[in-house]
């Protein structure tokens, strides 16, 4: 029995020096949010480069209000995006709770597809303006979200009859 009391105090000591309700929640928890980030990857195509200017991305709550979500906007070449390798194009914080209804992503000016070693702009029928739709409804109620856009370059590019004529019509598909 005398034996049994070093053990209940190290037993004691333990679950003290492991309790971790000491340590700070961090932010998006405190307020009430959840981390909602976005990954872009691709699909092989057979093109040698594919590089599209993303402006922003915008997701719609419950059937009304627009926001746009904190983007790295930027140019990026979707080839370089394959194999496991992908890059975070948003990452941001929404009220737990939210209802994201859909999803769209806003392309600039500058887009381009590589063919035998030569550049063609690529034609972007909305892209710039009210931009490419991406089916894409959740309820944000975990502590955080995150997808990943799997663009599929070889079916998203449309070569228009026997000229080097060339537009983007993103096929991308949603991966949680």
């Amino acid at each position: 029995m005398k034996n049994i009391y070093p053990f209940l105090f190290l037993l004691t000591f333990c679950f003290t020096a492991c309790d971790d309700s000491d340590q700070p929640l961090p932010e998006e928890l405190k307020s009430g949010k959840t981390l909602f980030q976005i990954e872009l990857t691709d699909a092989p195509g057979d093109y040698q480069e594919v590089n599209i200017d993303i402006q922003k991305v915008r997701v719609q709550i419950q059937d009304s209000n627009w926001i746009d979500l904190t983007t790295n906007a930027g140019f990026y070449d979707l080839l370089k995006l394959q194999n496991g390798v992908d890059t975070t194009i948003v990452k941001d914080s929404l009220s737990k709770g939210t209802y994201i209804t859909q999803m769209r992503l806003i392309l600039g000016d500058s887009n381009n597809v590589m063919v035998d070693s030569q550049y063609f702009d690529l034609k972007i029928p909305s892209g710039s303006a009210s931009g490419f739709k991406i089916q894409f409804q959740d309820s944000l109620v975990a502590d955080s979200l995150n997808i990943k856009l799997d663009f599929d370059a070889e079916k998203s590019i449309i070569k228009k009859g026997n000229k080097n004529d060339y537009s983007l019509k993103p096929v991308i598909k949603v991966i949680k």
